[in-house]
């Protein structure tokens, strides 16, 4: 169980999305958080990558049209 504490610009905004879409507040801000992370996992999967990343495994675009025979 996790209680957040919003400000009251947030909370009114959740208040008026949960009252257009006839949604529970718990399920958007249930919805937005699982959002969030994803996007923040996709980020921290990215910077990871791009630290690992050995330079001369590289190819430039042209190269990888080349090898799926998408040159004129």
């Amino acid at each position: 169980m996790l209680a957040v504490r919003l400000d009251a610009d947030l909370e009114a905004r959740l208040n008026a999305v949960a009252k257009q879409t006839g949604q529970s507040k718990s399920y958007i801000a249930r919805k937005a958080l699982q959002d969030s992370i994803d996007e923040l996992e996709d980020i921290a999967a990215a910077v990871e990558a791009l630290r690992t990343n050995d330079p001369s495994q590289n190819v430039s675009l042209a190269e990888v049209k080349r090898r799926l025979g998408l040159v004129d």
